[in-house]
């Protein structure tokens, strides 16, 4: 595997990703940022602090909070306490968010589709393993001090 082009190809994605998502968002009127965190939330329940959606998806600290902010008072996200850690904060999809998640699933689906057009299931397959591994791979090395040589 080469690694540049494997990060160019990824980057390809994001890039894709967001340009099919700006017709939505500017219809909602909605930030590419905000959309993904509320996105985000109702794709991955168990990732639901501020902190995790900033390791998961490596948003900026202070735009993420404005972002959050934003969300929280037009009333598309609640932050929740955490009972026994009155430290952290839960965020949450409102149901006026709804609507905006039913419609970005489906868009989601749409774009999936389409990215994985031309590839069989065999295919897909051994994607899907290979990435797990390098994930695997990834958090390990994030996870493991590296001393420079002087």
């Amino acid at each position: 595997m080469d690694l540049r082009n494997s990060v160019a190809a990824f980057r390809g994605f994001v890039e894709a990703y967001e340009h099919y998502c700006k017709p939505l968002c500017r219809e909602l009127a909605m930030p590419q940022m905000a959309f993904d965190i509320l996105m985000f939330l109702s794709n991955n329940p168990e990732c639901c602090t501020a902190k995790d959606i900033n390791r998961q998806r490596g948003f900026k600290e202070n735009i993420l909070s404005v972002n959050i902010n934003k969300l929280v008072c037009e009333g598309f996200l609640e932050r929740l306490s955490v009972e026994g850690d009155r430290r952290k904060v839960r965020l949450v999809c409102t149901p006026k968010a709804q609507p905006i998640v039913e419609r970005g699933r489906r868009m989601q689906d749409s774009f999936e589709r389409m990215l994985k057009e031309g590839l069989t299931e065999e295919e897909l397959e051994i994607c899907r393993r290979c990435l797990a591994i390098a994930g695997q791979n990834a958090r390990r090395i994030r996870q493991t001090e590296f001393f420079e040589e002087e």
